[in-house]
């Protein structure tokens, strides 16, 4: 017997039939029934359908796909090209690939006929008419995976297993070499003043240690990915890492013995990103890797610090915004010199990328070497937004500049225990030349978590007391709430934070965030204060409320 048809396809055929009954014929009219079929094919097989995706060659030409499949690394498995159904399919096949159309894995249809072209073959031709050929199409379209992708996933699957064991062996042996090797334990101690120097003054010995490890585990990724083989040089913070890594392996530690174990993995890595020209697919790969290495390694640090990644259309929307109300309120723009812009929790760069993607190339070099500031208090996504944020200007600009407006530092906790640090005097100069400029614009995704979402994890956040105290002066003291555990969220202390660090007390405040603030009683006195503090407050409400759904946050799976 022939197994039924999904549902998905005869609910495209239906819904084909009712927008040509609209009077729907052309391409852009059309395309949202065959764009609802892929995504629902797609669903269970991990992929998404990503619709008017704009991508850059090799060559920085760009080109623009109808949709593209993307699975949950971030990678392309597959693009989709829409044509209007009286166009010539074979000359618009030819046109889109001499215009340098990837042909490893591309669907082209026009509600009649479609074709599949894989590894530059034509594989399949079929009349779209007939559901057999279609679902036929589907399958081989969505169920094609290149070895080298299919290697990777299996690549993936064993370092999630293997890094524990290997966090476990560096452990050992930085708990032998403290015994053993003054050299080492003088270098680690030092890293260590930096750390709560910059970041937090109770920082452990443990928590550095944990830094070391992860360098150790990543450090070939930056430099292979974002081919930089001069990271750990350039990177201020790396190379003060660099520093501990040669006294660790002063004595007989071998790095390159000791990661061998991760070299099929870190060899997948490299080959995947060799097929992505795009840099912000780039991008999007490392950040999957990265999410990746801490569900394998520490799950507990996304908990602690709320890890999410900001969908770029929100940070476009958000960076606009900013532009329109500056020139509204304040008869400014963000080109303009002396308008400064801080992130005070950059993550990977997504908004810094943003803003100087929207800035005039005339106010791009200022801009960049002077009025653009971030904090990341995490090592990891710190490396990354230095990566990624020097590797926008040098597109822009082809010249290569380090970015001295990157902090690694805890936004919360600067300005409460400066003093100069002799290990790293260029991130503490970086950090006191960030305290003295007048910011205008704070924008960006502050951590949301109030604590933890087990009181055994041992994993709370700690107390910032100068932040604090302001929202107990403020927040606090106006509300009627007598349970106000929730006013010291993470969110809540940065938007205590950015009121009082605006110059002047003008400016910009433009963050995500989660909406409990909006409406429940715990925050009637924070919107008492947000009343009085501010002359315009806008609220785009997304409905996202992380304590009723935890998945938003990014750090509980799906």
């Amino acid at each position: 017997m022939t197994p039924p048809m999904p549902r998905y396809v005869s609910e495209y055929y239906e819904a084909l039939r009712g927008l040509e009954q609209q009077g729907a014929r052309t391409e852009g009219a059309l395309r949202v029934a065959f764009h609802t079929l892929l995504a629902e094919a797609g669903k269970s097989r991990g992929l998404t359908v990503l619709g008017e995706q704009t991508v850059q060659l090799a060559n920085k030409k760009q080109i623009r796909f109808d949709g593209e499949l993307k699975d949950q690394y971030k990678i392309r498995r597959g693009v989709w090209e829409a044509k209007d159904s009286g166009d010539d399919l074979d000359a618009e096949i030819a046109r889109k690939i001499a215009a340098g159309y990837p042909t490893k894995n591309i669907l082209f249809e026009n509600t009649r006929r479609a074709v599949l072209i894989q590894n530059g073959e034509r594989v399949l031709d079929v009349p779209m008419a007939d559901r057999a050929s279609l679902q036929r199409l589907l399958d081989a379209f969505l169920d094609y995976t290149e070895p080298l992708i299919e290697e990777f996933h299996r690549a993936v699957a064993t370092f999630r297993q293997e890094i524990p064991q290997l966090a476990q062996g560096l452990t050992e042996i930085i708990a032998r070499e403290k015994r053993e090797n003054a050299k080492f334990l003088a270098a680690l101690e030092g890293f260590l003043a930096l750390c709560r120097a910059s970041l937090n003054p109770q920082t452990s010995l443990a928590a550095v240690e944990d830094m070391l490890k992860q360098h150790l585990l990543t450090e070939r990724i930056f430099r292979s990915v974002f081919n930089n083989p001069d990271f750990v040089r350039r990177n201020a913070i790396a190379r003060e890492l660099e520093k501990v890594v040669a006294a660790l392996t002063s004595r007989s530690f071998s790095r390159p013995a000791f990661t061998a174990r991760l070299d099929y993995f870190y060899r997948a890595i490299e080959e995947t990103a060799r097929t992505i020209d795009d840099y912000s697919e780039k991008q999007g790969f490392l950040h999957a890797v990265y999410e990746q290495f801490f569900q394998g390694y520490s799950t507990d640090t996304a908990d602690t610090h709320g890890i999410v990644y900001t969908p770029a259309p929100i940070v476009r929307w958000m960076v606009a915004s900013v532009e329109q109300v500056l020139q509204q309120e304040f008869s400014l723009s963000l080109n303009e010199r002396g308008v400064q812009v801080l992130d005070p929790c950059v993550g990977t760069g997504t908004f810094i990328l943003e803003l100087l993607a929207q800035l005039s190339p005339s106010a791009l070099a200022q801009k960049y070497a002077h009025e653009l500031h971030c904090n990341e208090v995490l090592l990891l996504p710190y490396y990354i937004a230095a990566q990624n944020i020097e590797h926008e200007f040098f597109e822009r600009t082809g010249e290569y500049h380090p970015f001295e407006g990157i902090c690694f530092a805890d936004t919360l906790d600067m300005g409460a225990h400066r003093q100069l640090n002799i290990f790293a005097p260029e991130n503490t100069e970086r950090i006191h030349r960030q305290e003295a400029a007048p910011i205008f614009v704070i924008l960006g995704n502050p951590p949301y978590n109030v604590g933890q979402s087990n009181e055994n994890d041992n994993n709370k956040n700690r107390a910032y007391p100068g932040v604090d105290k302001r929202i107990q002066q403020t927040y606090v003291k106006g509300s009627r709430a007598t349970l106000n555990a929730q006013l010291y969220d993470m969110y809540v202390r940065f938007f205590r934070w950015a009121t009082d660090r605006l110059h002047n007390g003008d400016g910009i405040v433009c963050f995500v965030s989660n909406n409990s603030f909006l409406h429940q009683f715990t925050f009637d006195g924070m919107r008492k204060e947000l009343l009085k503090e501010f002359t315009r407050i806008y609220t785009l409400d997304l409905g996202g409320n992380i304590r009723k759904n935890p998945k938003l946050s990014g750090t509980t799976p799906d």
